[in-house]
């Protein structure tokens, strides 16, 4: 096979007839520079035969064999064959996403037939009695009282919410009443609870309802999260059990969850609702449910409202909207403005009543999630601070766990004491 000649290398072999001449290195330079090549795989390269562009690469012996050979006839139709493959069967359809207010409630401990009250709702505080009582059990099982521990029981009920108020009064009055004689813990329990329930006793009142209002409008109001919604749904199945006539207004037209789970809890309990498409104007949503209820003479009237931060003015001003637009349908409405309260906020639930009682005007509260890590002791410093009637706590999800509010078993459960006969 004849070797391709290079023209530059040939004319460079002409003009110099030795190789010391170094003509080579010129023409290797400008190679070099064109294909990026060593000396060596340049020298190798320019030596390599060149084979003609035209001629196909020879194929190899046992690849032409597979392809000459004959492809032997199928003994049988090929569609004969597929019929006797049997044939996939049909995919099931997915299941519907369950919706997250139509799962079943998750309690740690279901709630007996029969329960008592003070039973539930020690049940339900069990949790946010345990670093409280488990506390002062610590303090004064094995030793008398003392100063040091008198501040170390004072630190624990600041710790658990109680305030500082509250917390001052009750070990002022241990120091006077057991300061020679030394205390057990549920000698302290016992102070704490008659201290609690002395405080709490003034805003023991349930929600009431005057029947001469039709409807009597109550506006639900709240940070997100604490459980408005739901609330509004059971407070509306009690009040269809007294027999009362209830509409529901969906008026945080912010979540579709929030449209969605009011109407599951209008088919629970008969009671209509208003509602519109997310993002609709609440305000014009809560004027046409008035306008509604009161023409088909509907005893009360539940107004859902969008969760709102306290510190977002934007988000407040629109709530002033509302209660602008329900007032020229009804001056006196609202009637009762329900303030939501999560039984975890802590501290933080006075910075929330602070503005929703300059907003809207708050008339009650309602604490819900007691059932968890809650710090029901809040309900101390708010009551001494604002002085709001407390219509009702949540000791858990059902419609039941929605209890009126007691003082006194409130402040024993709170204090891990039995129910005193």
């Amino acid at each position: 096979m004849a070797f391709e000649k290079d023209p530059v290398l040939d004319q460079a072999n002409r003009n110099h007839t030795s190789f010391k001449a170094r003509a080579w290195w010129p023409l290797f330079s400008q190679r070099k520079a064109a294909k990026g090549a060593s000396l060596v795989g340049w020298w190798n390269d320019w030596r390599k035969p060149k084979a003609p562009a035209d001629v196909a690469p020879e194929t190899p012996e046992h690849v032409r064999e597979v392809l000459e050979s004959p492809i032997a006839p199928a003994s049988e139709p090929l569609h004969a064959e597929l019929e006797t493959l049997p044939l996939p069967s049909a995919p099931e359809p997915a299941p519907a996403p369950i919706r997250e207010e139509e799962r079943a409630p998750v309690t740690d401990k279901a709630a007996p037939r029969g329960e008592g009250l003070f039973a539930r709702l020690k049940r339900g505080l069990s949790r946010s009695t345990d670093s409280l009582a488990g506390g002062i059990a610590q303090i004064f099982t094995t030793r008398k009282i003392t100063e040091a521990s008198l501040s170390e029981l004072e630190d624990l009920l600041i710790t658990a919410d109680l305030g500082l108020g509250a917390a001052a009064r009750l070990t002022d009055a241990l120091r006077k009443s057991r300061v020679e004689s030394g205390a057990s813990g549920d000698d302290v329990r016992a102070l704490l609870a008659e201290e609690v329930a002395r405080v709490l006793a003034p805003a023991q009142a349930p929600l009431a309802i005057d029947a001469a209002r039709k409807p009597h409008v109550i506006l639900v109001v709240g940070v997100n999260g604490t459980g408005k919604t739901t609330t509004i749904g059971k407070l509306a199945q009690r009040f269809r059990s007294e027999g009362k006539s209830v509409m529901m207004a969906a008026g945080d037209t912010f979540r579709a969850a929030a449209i969605d789970q009011l109407k599951i809890w209008g088919t629970r309990t008969g009671a209509p609702v208003v509602a519109k498409e997310v993002g609709a104007d609440s305000a014009g949503l809560a004027f046409e449910a008035l306008e509604r209820a009161k023409a088909e003479g509907i005893d009360v009237l539940l107004i859902d409202t969008a969760g709102r931060l306290q510190n977002k003015t934007a988000l407040m001003a629109e709530l002033e909207k509302l209660i602008r637009v329900i007032k020229k349908l009804d001056p006196t409405a609202p009637h009762s403005v329900i303030q939501v309260l999560d039984a975890t906020t802590g501290q933080n639930a006075i910075l929330q009543v602070e503005a929703f009682q300059k907003t809207a005007g708050v008339t009650g509260l309602v604490m819900t999630k007691l059932d968890g890590t809650a710090r029901g002791g809040i309900l101390v410093p708010l009551t001494e601070k604002f002085g709001l009637p407390i219509h009702a706590i949540g000791v858990g999800e059902a419609a039941e766990d929605l209890q009126p509010f007691d003082a006194r078993l409130f402040a024993r459960a709170l204090a891990g004491l039995e129910e005193a006969p």
